[in-house]
């Protein structure tokens, strides 16, 4: 593929399908050293300037040379990949897009990166997300961090990337690597995936390693997969999954050696599937989208169950309690593991980085202010999070996805993920439709939640979600690897400009 010299021709071999890697399930034909080239200049031209993406905080301009030296190594061969900037890498600081860990240079790389390594990948660089993975407040402006900026939506830029992997999201709809690497405790590789157009994949709680990862809750945190298609979901988890004796949630898990397994082959056919009738929301054009989906989904022999539920929100205040009171422990812990930064000016708990941002404020708290880390800072009472813990997770787990799976005799539940992307609003902060999806069970349980691209609101992109049992990764990565195929819907491509109305 020759240089892209303009937008317009980008956005043509998305649209197409022909972007390097994009649909090559094998090694055959692929160049790792002309790929990166390709993915390095398409940063360097759509990733700044007044319509840039800042969806890189950093990357290695001669990531070329590694690129050689990988071209036959492991499973990826040198495919490219961005790290969410709140997972250590040993090259460059983890930030988490805070000014108060700009120089965290740990020169340590989090065990899914060891992993990545080993199976031959390239780390590109570090990705922009939602400071604080989007923890500090709740008046934030998803994609939003001190340290990157806005992270802009390639398919509209004055669009919302979603957070908080805003930055993985918007870079592998934009070309800018193979893949990307984003972290979810709620929502945050799941959101933007779907705002951005491609396939994201929230694995089981356990599946991947979380040490060394910037830290929300251990209850509900893991990183995962954000692809251009399921399959690359598939082999980049085979290479980031394993056991990780520092972190406790990964040991003794069901694995597989090769989540790309039969991905080709799986068929619906009678397949029996729960549609989550009260999550599709309130719009009449989502709706419309997630209604082709659905009869793309029977055409290929799936059987569809209308399933009229609404969660026991219990769940959602008592996740809530876990999510501060875990914050502050493990937030905590991980600022005690870093090295000493330059200046002796090291936070090591919560209640340091509050301090930090009040002192900085100008560049900090300029757009919003850090309620949820002073609320966090506040919440301490063990026994009151022990009760909320085993709560959510019950309620979410065995009660919510376990009750709907089986009750209704159902390998797997759908519903949209979330609706198109809103305007940016640094002042005002994000405009969720709260209406639309059914995340929340699953990322409170921590069972797996794979969302696929289903077409497009006004050249906007929206997903469809699925949903399986804890540890059935493999088989929810089947199951959208087979709608993928089935799939009728024209997907939007890039514009890298404002929104407009279609023509």
């Amino acid at each position: 593929m020759s240089a892209l010299a303009s937008t317009t021709g980008l956005a043509a071999l998305l649209a197409a399908g022909s972007i390097a890697l994009a649909d090559d399930h094998s090694s055959t034909g692929f160049d790792a050293v002309t790929d990166v080239a390709e993915r390095i200049e398409r940063i360097e031209t759509h990733d700044s300037g007044p319509h840039g993406l800042n969806a890189v905080i950093v990357y290695s301009k001669t990531a070329g040379f590694k690129a050689r030296e990988l071209a036959d190594a492991g499973i990826l061969k040198g495919r490219s990949v961005l790290v969410k900037d709140n997972i250590e890498t040993e090259e460059w600081a983890t930030t988490a897009g805070s000014y108060a860990l700009l120089e965290n240079f740990t020169r340590r790389d989090a065990p899914l990166i060891a992993n990545l390594r080993e199976a031959g990948g390239l780390v590109l660089g570090k990705a922009n997300l939602s400071e604080w993975a989007n923890i500090r407040s709740n008046d934030s402006t998803s994609g939003w961090s001190a340290v990157g900026g806005l992270t802009r939506n390639p398919h509209a830029t004055d669009r919302n990337a979603c957070g908080s992997s805003s930055g993985s999201g918007s870079a592998v709809a934009a070309g800018f690597a193979w893949a990307a690497i984003g972290t979810e405790t709620n929502g945050s590789i799941t959101c933007p995936a779907s705002i951005n157009g491609i396939v994201g994949f929230k694995p089981s709680v356990g599946l991947v390693s979380r040490t060394h990862v910037v830290p929300i809750s251990s209850t509900q945190d893991t990183a995962g997969p954000m692809t251009q298609n399921v399959h690359d979901a598939a082999l980049l988890l085979s290479a980031i999954a394993g056991e990780d004796p520092a972190d406790a949630a990964t040991l003794g898990v069901p694995r597989i050696e090769d989540y790309t397994a039969g991905l080709d082959t799986f068929s619906l056919e009678g397949v029996r599937i729960g549609v989550m009738r009260n999550q599709i929301g309130n719009r009449a054009d989502v709706r419309a989208v997630f209604e082709t989906a659905l009869g793309d989904l029977e055409r290929a022999g799936a059987v569809l169950v209308d399933i009229e539920f609404e969660p026991n929100r219990e769940m959602y205040g008592d996740s809530f309690t876990v999510l501060m009171f875990e914050l502050r422990e493990e937030m905590g812990k991980y600022l005690s593991s870093i090295p000493e930064m330059p200046g002796g000016k090291t936070p090591r708990s919560l209640a340091d980085l509050i301090a930090f941002n009040e002192e900085n404020a100008d560049i900090e708290l300029r757009f919003f202010g850090q309620d949820l880390f002073e609320q966090a800072e506040a919440t301490t009472d063990r026994e009151a999070y022990e009760q909320a813990r085993e709560n959510a997770v019950r309620i979410a787990g065995e009660e919510t996805l376990d009750t709907l799976l089986a009750d209704n005799d159902v390998q797997f539940l759908v519903a949209p993920t979330r609706g198109p992307s809103w305007v940016s609003d640094l002042v005002n902060g994000d405009n969720f439709n709260g209406s639309i999806g059914f995340g929340s069970p699953a990322a409170i349980a921590g069972y797996p939640h794979l969302t696929v691209p289903m077409g497009a609101v006004e050249k906007l992109p929206v997903g469809i979600s699925f949903f399986g049992a804890k540890w059935a990764d493999h088989d929810v990565l089947k199951a959208g690897a087979a709608y993928e195929r089935a799939r009728t819907a024209t997907l939007p491509a890039p514009t890298f400009e404002p929104w407009s109305p279609a023509e």
